[in-house]
């Protein structure tokens, strides 16, 4: 993946770092949550600890771990960041038309194919049951 980096202007864009081909907005129907708003605070709203608190709204992707899509084969879309994980994840796009997100493989690009099942080559995204490999 290409990686942009910063000239050093400020304090805060000093080392920093942008993956090219990270998108940011996520898929509408494969995430889910709300915007919780306790941050340290009791029932009453009332802030009990003073040393939580603030961030960036988080909210949850749907991710596959289970990757029981049998002998489909996919295409990876998009790689995303997850703000609840320190890991990317990426979206794929199934022949049969489905979407999901599983973790970002080491080393899979925009545009590689991956599939899960028993009798699938041994590579970088593909998914095996233990007793196949």
């Amino acid at each position: 993946m290409a990686i942009n980096l910063y000239k050093t202007s400020t304090p805060s864009t000093r080392n920093g770092t942008v993956d090219s081909q990270v998108k940011s907005t996520p898929r509408n129907n494969l995430i889910y949550g709300q915007h919780h708003c306790g941050k340290g605070r009791n029932a009453r709203g009332i802030i009990t600890a003073g040393h939580r608190g603030g961030g960036h709204k988080r909210l949850y992707r749907k991710i596959d771990f289970r990757r029981n899509e049998k002998d489909i084969y996919g295409r990876i879309v998009t790689i995303e960041y997850d703000p609840n994980r320190n890991a990317y994840i990426c979206l794929i796009h199934y022949r049969d038309g489905e979407k999901r997100y599983i973790l970002h493989p080491r080393g899979a690009i925009i545009g590689d194919t991956i599939v899960s099942g028993t009798e699938v080559p041994i590579k970088m995204g593909n998914a095996l049951p233990l007793s196949a490999v």
